[in-house]
């Protein structure tokens, strides 16, 4: 009950400023088509996808035409790889590499002639310790919450995934540790246009993630919301001037059914 308390408490200053509900499939500030990679591996079981797809111009529908027929490997600091295989038009799958906490990864595409390349070091995992569906302080509807404590003397960097009903929502809630290493963070999964009903089954996702992956994830929200007079776009870490992510992560999950 204590801890069910401190998130009722804790959570009311954070919810208008952590996170934002929009998809990621945006018009990018881009004038020719450029390639856009999106892969992550992660610390549990295949399979883990890589897609790679192009920009299209800001009049065209908003829709990214996928690249086939690139390489695409995913290989580890120590030895391992992998060659993903292309499962439908510009997904790339593989099975058989599965992340261990603490190795990089490396991922490496040749298409269309040109080669891109991305490095990503998975972080240590962190348990969600409590889950709640709580009401919003600005009007009578109910997220999801949770509480989990921080690793002290490390910095951390946070992405959160809710899924509910079996469907994955787009917005985005990223989090570090700033002013906050080594506590107990509260973290309110709040959107404008939806909420969590009474017996909905809802899993939230505590992934933990590098840098490179939250400066991404960070810019874009900053890009969707037009944070900056001179719009950019968002913050890659594949080299060549690929758009897009590679994100090595370790991920732990809590679920609850609404009461």
């Amino acid at each position: 009950m204590r801890k069910y308390i401190y998130i009722l408490s804790a959570l009311l200053p954070l919810m208008a400023v952590q996170s934002c509900q929009k998809v990621i499939d945006i018009d990018l500030n881009s004038a020719a088509p450029q390639i856009v990679i999106e892969g992550s591996i992660s610390d549990q079981p295949g399979p883990y996808t890589v897609k790679i797809t192009k920009t299209v111009n800001f009049s065209e529908t908003n829709i990214f035409p996928a690249v086939s027929g690139a390489a695409v490997t995913v290989s580890d600091d120590a030895g391992n790889s992998e060659t993903l295989a292309e499962t439908s038009s510009g997904i790339y799958t593989g099975n058989n590499l599965q992340g261990i906490p603490g190795r990089t990864y490396y991922l490496s595409v040749t298409a269309d002639g040109k080669n891109y390349s991305s490095a990503s070091t998975m972080a240590y995992p962190t348990r969600i310790d409590t889950m709640v569906a709580q009401k919003s302080w600005f009007e009578p509807k109910k997220f999801a919450a949770v509480l989990f404590q921080d690793s002290i003397g490390y910095k951390n960097y946070y992405r959160l995934v809710q899924i509910k009903n079996g469907v994955t929502d787009k917005s985005i809630f990223i989090i570090d540790d700033r002013l906050r290493d080594g506590s107990l963070i509260p973290y309110f999964l709040f959107t404008r246009d939806d909420s969590v009903r009474t017996g909905d089954s809802v899993t939230v996702q505590l992934q933990g993630i590098d840098k490179g992956t939250y400066d991404y994830f960070f810019s874009l929200l900053r890009t969707i919301r037009g944070g900056s007079a001179s719009p950019t776009n968002p913050t890659s870490n594949i080299s060549n001037k690929a758009l897009g992510y590679f994100s090595a992560y370790a991920v732990r999950s809590k679920s609850i059914v609404a009461p």
